[in-house]
């Protein structure tokens, strides 16, 4: 394995998963030996108990003769990829299928001995179902938690007589033990990993990481929604940008009948205060939209997008004012804008004509 693969997530996990399986392996490994032990003692009362060191030994073998059988052809097969792959997750394929055929192999182990363990168990059963159902659960506690005899107790008796309360230097249980070693082992991973090799963010990392995703996220829901935008949600667009636009669609769309500067041709003045049909930027976007069909004005809903007509009625907002040469003279109502709101005012003319 190179050097720089240690630093890959990907090892590390890959690591620590191999440690755990190691540790369970270990702790079966000292149950299936003690469970092995003690049915043998247990026959050793009924029968001959050749066949039990022979069980003993055959599953100490089969267990060595399969890691090492499967360990060969997790190699094998890992050298047979490399060829096919050139990296995997950060990781050179030698290292990685290594890995995986390291952790494969322990999980069948594992099986193995489970399998072990259960049919040491139900033979044990079949045999004299009523003595080891009353006992097996106490037997396994026990060694899991490795508890001394009584007699036995006054080896561990250190002196200490507390209001007839023995004190005994009990050796913590192996379950414990084991925990307190995996987590020696996780805090070792962990400590490599964020503040030393930094492969992964630490807590103001990842928050940091998550507000850019977040606002990348906003930004594409915002251009997603922006579609959504109709007559009643428009608002006014200032930035340079959405004014461009709006100008190069009203260019194309709109100036045959408006002119290239809003001075007005076939249809109104667009630069003026007066409207036909409203000046507010609502009316301006329903009458882009919908058209008014009676006095010529076509609707556009069918070839511009809701995007397109709410920067096409901006740029007309931004038309207000700059009296182009040749305009045509005012024709609708006088429109005033107040505090930001638009508000129609009176009657200037009835003149028929077109709106935009």
């Amino acid at each position: 394995m190179q050097n720089a693969s240690i630093y890959q997530p990907l090892a590390i996990i890959l690591i620590v998963v191999m440690l755990f399986l190691l540790l369970v392996i270990g702790i079966l490994a000292n149950v299936l030996m003690g469970s092995i032990d003690w049915f043998r003692q247990k026959e050793k009362e009924e029968e001959n108990n050749k066949d039990g060191g022979a069980g003993k030994a055959a599953v100490i073998t089969s267990l060595v003769l399969l890691f090492s059988t499967l360990s060969v052809h997790a190699q094998e097969a890992a050298e047979e990829t490399v060829a096919a792959v050139q990296q995997i997750g950060g990781l050179t394929p030698t290292a990685f299928y290594t890995m995986i055929g390291v952790i494969g192999v322990e999980l069948l182990v594992i099986m193995v001995m489970l399998l072990q363990l259960r049919s040491l168990i139900r033979k044990n059963v079949e045999r004299k179902p009523s003595v080891f159902q009353a006992t097996k659960l106490k037997a396994l506690w026990e060694k899991l938690n490795k508890f001394k005899p009584v007699e036995q107790e006054s080896e561990l008796d250190t002196g200490h007589d507390y209001d007839g309360i023995r004190e005994l230097n009990n050796r913590l249980p192996p379950w414990w033990l084991y925990g307190f070693y995996f987590s020696i082992i996780f805090a070792v991973v962990y400590l490599w990993r964020y503040h030393v090799a930094e492969s992964a963010p630490l807590s103001a990392q990842e928050l940091e990481i998550a507000m850019k995703q977040a606002e990348i996220e906003k930004e594409a829901y915002l251009k997603r929604s922006a579609n959504n935008v109709d007559e009643n949600t428009v608002v006014l667009l200032t930035d340079a940008s959405a004014l461009a636009g709006g100008k190069k669609v009203y260019e194309q769309s709109c100036s045959p009948c408006h002119g290239m500067s809003g001075e007005g041709s076939v249809g109104p003045n667009l630069t003026d205060d007066h409207w036909l049909h409203g000046g507010s930027l609502s009316d301006i976007f329903k009458s882009i939209k919908y058209g008014w069909p009676e006095k010529g004005m076509r609707s556009w809903k069918e070839d511009l997008s809701p995007v397109q007509i709410a920067q096409i009625a901006s740029y007309l907002k931004s038309l207000r004012g700059t009296n182009p040469p040749n305009a045509k003279e005012p024709q609708g109502e006088l429109y005033v804008e107040e505090d930001g709101a638009a508000a129609p005012a009176d009657a200037a003319s009835d003149a028929p004509a077109t709106n935009n």
